[in-house]
């Protein structure tokens, strides 16, 4: 269960950062740091690595702190929130027909 409260924070987290109006006006407008500050894959990353910081100031979730610890649920937290930010949006569950091309 600490993995699925991970991801879920996670997600929540890097929602916030990329798409969250309270950031709108601090996030960079540079071109260089405007593709990683919209980026759900590259700040899912370092959300991961955030909250496995901050992990041992919780009762959610309880990782060992070790480099490999770190790396994996720093992946884990980019892949899923990069697929999460994908498969959901304002709209609701993303399936199906892609509006902008026609397939």
């Amino acid at each position: 269960m600490d993995l699925v409260y991970f991801i879920l924070a996670a997600y929540g987290l890097t929602q916030i950062l990329v798409y969250g109006k309270i950031f709108q006006d601090v996030r960079p407008s540079k071109k260089k740091l405007k593709g990683f500050f919209h980026c759900p894959m590259c700040v899912g990353f370092w959300s991961g690595s955030f909250l496995f910081g901050i992990n041992g100031f919780t009762e959610l979730f309880t990782f060992e702190y070790s480099l490999a610890n770190l790396f994996i649920l720093s992946w884990l937290s980019s892949g899923t929130s990069y697929i999460l930010t994908m498969l959901v949006s304002d709209n609701g569950i993303q399936l199906g027909v892609n509006k902008n091309n026609g397939q």
